[in-house]
């Protein structure tokens, strides 16, 4: 673990939501007359540079846990907490709302002791277990910066208990991160280069300006201990591409070296004959 790592709250424990939990839910449904809690609200969550951040973080995430079955990641999707937070979501999405309540993180993790291949469309916790992400990460903006670097702060380490916080600015290129230690967030030191370090995740998260699909941005990304990217698809394919075209280099060269050392054999049998005078 490297030294600049802060000890790290421990994981949290699955627990079944109680029944009367799951009753009031079907009551807040039959109440708005809705046969399932809101996924969406038409309100756009992300500009460009924001889908492809997260959409990256979704990829490099697999990448790093490909043979396990046991987490999920999710990002831009509705996270419901509690029953009056739900239905504080679903009076803005019906319109009776001006302002919408806490509706989700642009990206996070819950790792281990979940079915990682069940298809969901939100997480509700009391349906995951009481299960909160392990990890979050906001890709801030102007109008979101002060929620993303205050309000959430309090949020998510006194209600949501999550392990890891990280929020990253790419206008200002400021990277942040928070470990919780008891009830309190616990700012986790940079590396000399300015990365952060994720216990949960196993990586150092810094920035990068490779290209992700054809754009390059200065972009979240994640670091091996030994200081390497976590490459994505793409990157795989090319370090592929390239392994691939330097053997064919070698085997042509070894071709044409073994060629040419049996064409030298063949002009030194010929003189060799030649001075013996055979025919």
């Amino acid at each position: 673990m490297p030294k600049t790592a802060v000890p790290s709250a421990p994981e949290q424990p699955q627990v079944a939501p109680p029944d009367d939990l799951l009753d009031a839910e079907r009551e807040l449904l039959h109440k708005y007359q809705l046969h399932e809690l809101p996924e969406e609200d038409e309100v756009p969550l992300e500009n460009h540079y924001h889908r492809l951040q997260i959409n990256l973080l979704h990829e490099l995430t697999y990448q790093l846990f490909k043979n396990r079955t046991d987490f999920y990641c999710g990002g831009n999707m509705f996270l419901y907490y509690d029953l009056q937070q739900a239905e504080k979501v679903i009076q803005f999405v019906q319109g009776q709302r001006r302002r919408a309540p806490y509706k989700g993180p642009d990206f996070f993790v819950v790792l281990g002791g979940v079915d990682g291949t069940k298809d969901r469309k939100r997480w509700v916790v009391w349906r995951e277990g009481g299960r909160y992400p392990d990890v979050i990460i906001e890709i801030t903006s102007p109008s979101t910066k002060s929620k993303d670097t205050k309000d959430n702060l309090l949020l998510y380490s006194k209600v949501f208990r999550t392990r890891e916080y990280f929020w990253y600015d790419e206008a200002s290129g400021e990277l942040a991160g928070y470990r919780l230690q008891g009830d309190e967030y616990v700012p986790i030191v940079p590396s000399a280069r300015g990365w952060l370090w994720s216990e949960v995740l196993g990586v150092w998260l810094g920035v990068s300006d490779a290209p992700f699909l054809g754009w390059r941005y200065r972009r979240l990304r994640f670091y091996r201990e030994d200081g390497s990217l976590v490459p994505t698809n793409a990157e795989l394919a090319e370090a592929e591409r390239q392994r691939a075209e330097a053997e064919r280099q070698r085997a042509e060269q070894e071709r044409l070296l073994r060629e040419q050392a049996e064409q030298r054999l063949a002009e030194l049998e010929a003189e060799l004959k030649r001075l013996r005078g055979e025919p």
